[in-house]
């Protein structure tokens, strides 16, 4: 009788290691996409493009003139368009196809300590070169302002995308 009761107690404590386990991988994978990390509650919702500014190494800033969209949901993805303000008309004023813009949609994490919002790239038509990287960002929350920059090799910020919060 005693070795049933025995057997009885470390079956209950393997269930209950196992639930445990469970448990945790589960929530420890919730905060790798992002969607229990603190940092990325920040980022939750829908984003309009206010500016798309590049510094050339050799120059000054240019505004790129585009026009964009951005979200990021409470599951931990992202979809990202934007084109140039003035793509259909260039597009109807040309016999030849025009391109201009970004599309691309993944998962995310936040690398808080880094000040990196990491977009994973699952699809991207204007793009094809993106899927399965990662497109690095570094990020600023001002006010309702969310500032992504990029950055060559050296360290150099040589863009910066800045969008307003939607309410």
């Amino acid at each position: 009788m005693n070795w049933i009761l025995s057997s009885l107690m470390s079956i209950r404590w393997i269930l209950i290691l196992s639930l445990l386990t469970m448990f945790l991988s589960q929530t420890f994978a919730e905060q790798q996409r992002g969607e229990t990390a603190p940092a990325y509650q920040q980022f939750i919702g829908d984003w309009a493009l206010v500016s798309y500014i590049t510094f050339p190494e050799d120059g000054e800033a240019q505004d790129m003139q585009y026009i964009g969209y951005l979200s990021y949901d409470k599951f931990g993805n992202m979809a990202g368009l934007g084109m140039l303000k003035d793509f259909p008309e260039r597009a109807s004023a040309s016999k030849e196809p025009v391109r201009g813009g970004f599309a691309y949609w993944g998962s995310v994490s936040v690398d808080e300590s880094g000040g990196r919002v990491i977009h994973h790239v699952e699809g991207s038509p204007m793009a094809a070169r993106w899927v399965g990287g990662d497109n690095i960002r570094y990020y600023e929350f001002v006010d309702d302002l969310l500032k992504l920059s990029l950055k060559d090799s050296s360290n150099r910020i040589i863009a910066t995308l800045t969008w307003r919060k939607l309410r």
